[in-house]
């Protein structure tokens, strides 16, 4: 049975029929235009093209998305303090109380980043958007109201699935909205507002927890998530692709041809094809190709560091004397540190621009200064942290050691937005792939490393145990080098990268255009699925 790609693929372009007059108005009264590949295309100055849209709205749209994702992942690591408080209420012992709190809620997240890109495209960002910030609220109002570990561990696994959405889809909204210069930016801020999230989470779980109760950590967000689901409603659908087949019904419907047709609608995949791309590709990307493996480990690793920390924060601190309250607000130097990053962006923007007017290829290679400089500062900053504490090191101030994590707020988000970055232009047509197998096994070492954080710092001792992450995080000093020298030699082995990169010169386009903009030259190309590996 042929794949809706495979349709798509064979499809010859529409005849060009010839217009009348009044066809040609309503073609300019709804924006619309035929490409020279007989498809009906956006023209330029669409105002309704969401690249066209006012600043204020792009920012009305964006903002809320990124304040709901930013909300999600407060309530992911405000789940510790939860977890301590409610455990003594339902009689559970502490590794079990977390594991219901925490893990389960990424286990959500791991499970949701799976299972929604291949569904995220047909049905619009709006709806996604909307239908899952109300489900987020009314799921963490179940957590708080239902006196039951069942209750807890639905709507935790409930709400991680549904905050798998923002994560995935905020990237295709910035897309939908903004050219090639913004979209750095765009990505960089989402980045940091997300990570921002990490940093607030205990913070806000260990005050809310101490002065009212567990319960009010989900109430607090359910209030939150339910006005933003409103707020919600006042947004407009981005998804270009979509708003432009909306049109072509209304020009069929004037017109009364059904001849018009646009190029790659979009679609729902099959179950061959879901099987294929969803399950399959990820899982093969990461156990075979070498720049997927190593940078999706390195990414599990420095984003579990800080649901580790969480954990850990309260045994380390609690020997300078600190209860758990003051122990959380170590993490304001994490959050100090994912501002460090700006610089380096400006410094990148300059390379960017230098080579542009050189005319000399930008390889993905070029963008690697923020990891370059992020690994060392990640050993770096464990290894101050190991030395800095008690028990072997009892008579330095306890600020010592948290201004050292101001390091591995730099580290966590020059990770998270380097190394994404390094994986998009490698695979290109295959990045949707690649980036689930990177967001399933971070959520998956997120939800691990928790769970021995006490054995491995009460058993071992804080300094053994935090000297162990930073032998760990010394390792990974040695991927930017291999990288810089050696990248392009590992992306030529890849049949993946390889093809990507084929595929890719054949239907690229200015970074600008729009997306109906494509070449006829070549058949369209879906995440790899008709053609090259599979």
């Amino acid at each position: 049975m042929a794949t809706d790609e495979e349709t798509v693929a064979n499809e010859e372009p529409p005849v060009t029929p010839n217009f009348s007059v009044e066809t040609q108005g309503q073609l300019l009264s709804l924006g619309l235009e035929i490409g020279q590949n007989g498809y009906v295309i956006w023209r330029k100055d669409n105002p309704s093209h969401p690249r066209n849209w006012t600043a204020l709205r792009k920012g009305f749209d964006i903002g809320l998305i990124v304040i709901f994702d930013l909300v999600a992942t407060i309530i992911s690591t405000a789940g510790t303090a939860a977890s301590e408080d409610a455990r003594s209420e339902f009689g559970i012992g502490q590794t079990l109380s977390l594991f219901y709190f925490t893990s389960v809620y990424l286990i959500g997240q791991a499970v949701g980043g799976v299972l929604f890109p291949p569904y995220s495209e047909a049905f619009g960002r709006k709806n996604l958007y909307v239908v899952s910030t109300f489900l987020f609220s009314l799921f963490c109002v179940l957590i708080g109201a239902v006196p039951s570990i069942a209750a807890i561990v639905i709507g935790r696994f409930a709400t991680g699935l549904l905050s798998a959405i923002p994560s995935i889809i905020l990237a295709g909204s910035i897309e939908d909205m903004f050219n090639s210069g913004p979209r750095i930016w765009m990505v960089y801020v989402w980045s940091m507002a997300a990570n921002l999230g990490f940093c607030i989470g205990p913070i806000v779980g260990a005050y809310v927890t101490a002065e009212i109760n567990w319960q009010w950590n989900f109430y607090l967000i359910a209030i939150i998530t339910g006005v933003l689901g409103f707020a919600m409603l006042a947004m407009r659908e981005s998804r270009p692709s979509l708003l432009l087949n909306r049109r072509l019904k209304i020009l069929q419907r004037l017109t009364g041809d059904p001849s018009f047709h646009i190029q790659n609608p979009d679609h729902n995949p099959d179950i061959r094809t879901y099987v294929n791309v969803t399950l399959a590709r990820p899982l093969r990307l990461l156990l075979t190709e070498p720049i997927v493996f190593a940078v999706a480990v390195m990414c599990a690793v420095a984003f579990a560091l800080i649901y580790l920390f969480v954990e850990a924060a309260p045994i380390v601190y609690g020997a300078f004397g600190l209860d758990a309250r003051y122990s959380s607000l170590s993490f304001i130097a994490v959050g100090i540190g994912l501002f460090l990053g700006v610089p380096i962006r400006f410094y990148d923007q300059r390379v960017f621009k230098r080579r542009r007017l050189q005319r000399r290829t930008l390889e993905p290679e070029d963008k690697l200064t923020g990891f370059a400089i992020a690994a060392p500062a990640l050993a770096i900053c464990l290894w101050w942290f190991a030395w800095t504490i008690p028990p072997l090191v009892p008579h330095v101030h306890w600020s010592v050691s948290m201004l050292s994590l101001i390091l591995l707020g730099y580290a966590t988000n020059e990770f998270d937005a380097v190394l994404a970055g390094y994986l998009a232009d490698s695979y290109t047509i295959y990045a949707a792939s690649a980036f689930a197998a990177m967001c399933f096994l971070r959520a998956s070492f997120s939800a691990a490393f928790p769970l021995f954080a006490r054995q491995l710092f009460v058993n071992l001792g804080a300094n053994v145990a935090a000297s162990i992450l930073a032998a760990i995080a010394t390792v990974f000093c040695f991927f930017p080098i291999l990288f810089v020298f050696r990248g392009e030699r590992l992306r030529r082995a890849s049949k993946f990268a390889k093809y990507s990169l084929n595929a890719y010169s054949q239907n690229r386009v200015d970074a600008d255009e729009w997306e109906s903009h494509v070449p006829q030259s070549a058949p369209p190309v879906v995440d790899g699925t008709k053609y090259g590996p599979s």
